[in-house]
């Protein structure tokens, strides 16, 4: 094996943990100098235990040696988004206000790594309470990308992609409530998958938007996207949101589904203020598809120019009410200054909540509040079920929908100081969590400055494992997921 084992797929690890030419501790070991090495000009992590993670390992070891594998990920590194709770563990979500909170739970994906073998490593950097699009604006510091640290990774999951694109995880876990994992993909260079709203259990998620929120893989290659995505799929009666469905093996209908397929150009993706390398590059995904035989048609979205508004109504009025526990008496900051206990609750929000979180907070209040509720939040409802039937008719005639994924690839640290200019960065993926569709971004190319360029896969509802299959054979005819950035 090279010694870059932080850069090698899951897939490939498992093999040579297999054949017995590495352990779980060497590769752990790896994973951890890597990290030493790149996280002071990267800072993905908000933290991480060395000792705990390798103690992990030497327990998969144990399990491998006495023939009790669990599977693909036993003793794979696998780090997580700071709002995904894992027992003992700090439980952040990149903020002041939870700043010295420790889980004392495990959330339903954790305890599915946790069966799968999987070594748990790290506490990932990430947008307060997920809110934002380029992981400025974290308690703790922006993450660098670690294709040009002076840009932004992405967000709200930009420790996870950072991370893995970094080499400081073999794969990694982030939350997407309006692009958090595809935006960040696709800035990052790597695949992340957003699956099915209720594939994937929410339990132990801290929540920013219910009716967004969905957890989902960052991996190197497809194939990696779809066995994490097998581990951490199905039922929970923990969350109430969560669907009873069969869960394929995604691996295994990577090598069935070959297509060729139907796909979907929405016209409404493909206009002002795509920048013009990444339109370039996705048009050349577009003609591969077409060269294998695929059939290209080109739909039409009408209420996309509703989904930002729409959003931005749902996603504040359930974040305001979601952070209503955060009150500094139960649990989490607790002010010093407050006079009486009306007061330590103001103060004790006001210094615990980042700029972002107020803004949409206040935002989300007033859209619910007496006199208002029935002109933003019922109305934003309706839009969204005349968006999602928009995507429920384009698919009668295509099997999936091929669009860009950002509008823009990577950007300065602190040049979108306008939280609008900000807002829009989500133009072509806050859709897919209003129709609760699965989404993936895949890498298609660079920038002339090298940065990279990422196209989505915009799927049917539970239809991930034809999602995963239009997408690798992409991948499989290209190189892009085997460059990595010079650190």
């Amino acid at each position: 094996m090279s010694s870059e084992l932080f850069y090698r797929s899951i897939a490939e690890l498992a093999a040579a943990l297999d054949a017995k030419k590495l352990t779980a501790v060497e590769l752990t070991q790896a994973v951890i100098a890597r990290t030493k090495a790149v996280e002071p000009r990267v800072h993905a992590f908000n933290s991480f235990d060395e000792a705990d993670a390798l103690a992990q390992a030497a327990a998969s070891d144990a399990r491998r040696a006495a023939g009790q594998s669990s599977g693909p990920l036993e003793g794979i590194p696998i780090a997580l988004k700071d709002v995904i709770a894992v027992t003992g563990q700090p439980l952040t979500a990149s903020s002041k206000m939870l700043k010295n909170f420790v889980s004392p739970y495990d959330a339903t994906v954790t305890t599915k790594l946790k069966k799968a073998g999987a070594v748990l490593w790290g506490r990932l950097n990430c947008d307060e309470f997920a809110m934002g699009s380029s992981t400025e604006n974290s308690a703790f510091g922006p993450t660098g990308n670690p294709w040009d640290v002076t840009r932004v990774p992405g967000g709200s999951s930009g420790g996870s992609s950072a991370a893995l694109a970094a080499g400081e995880a073999i794969a990694t876990l982030g939350s997407d409530t309006g692009g958090s994992i595809r935006q960040p993909a696709a800035l990052c260079g790597v695949v992340g998958l957003k699956p099915t709203y209720g594939l994937v259990s929410r339990y132990g998620l801290i929540a920013f938007a219910s009716s967004l929120d969905q957890i989902g893989p960052f991996a190197r290659t497809v194939e990696d996207a779809a066995i994490v995505l097998g581990a951490i799929a199905g039922h929970d009666e923990r969350d109430s949101t969560s669907f009873k469905t069969d869960i394929p093996d995604y691996r295994a209908a990577l090598a069935q589904r070959k297509g060729p397929w139907k796909l979907g150009i929405p016209k409404e993706y493909f206009a002002e203020g795509l920048d013009p390398e990444i339109g370039a590059a996705v048009e050349q995904a577009i003609a591969f598809y077409k060269s294998q035989g695929c059939e290209i048609r080109e739909v039409s979205l009408p209420h996309t120019k509703y989904c930002l508004d729409t959003y931005y109504v749902i996603a504040t009025a359930e974040a305001s009410s979601n952070l209503a526990r955060y009150d500094g008496i139960r649990y989490g900051h607790r002010s010093t200054a407050a006079k009486d206990v009306v007061d330590l609750y103001f103060q004790s929000r006001a210094e615990g909540f980042g700029p972002e979180v107020k803004r949409r907070i206040i935002l989300g209040t007033y859209v619910l509040s007496s006199g208002y509720y029935d002109a933003y939040y019922l109305r934003a409802q309706k839009v969204r079920t005349l968006i999602r039937q928009d995507f429920l008719n384009a698919f009668r005639d295509v099997d999936a929908l091929l669009t860009p994924t950002s509008p823009v690839p990577a950007f300065k640290i602190g040049e979108k100081a306008d939280p609008l200019a900000m807002y829009l960065l989500d133009i072509y993926t806050i859709g897919v969590n209003l129709a609760g569709l699965p989404g993936l971004s895949m890498p298609c190319g660079f920038t002339k400055s090298g940065l990279p360029i990422g196209a989505q896969l915009i799927g049917q509802p539970f239809r991930e494992a034809d999602l995963l299959s239009i997408a690798a054979a992409y991948e499989q005819a290209h190189d892009w997921t085997k460059k990595f950035p010079s650190l």
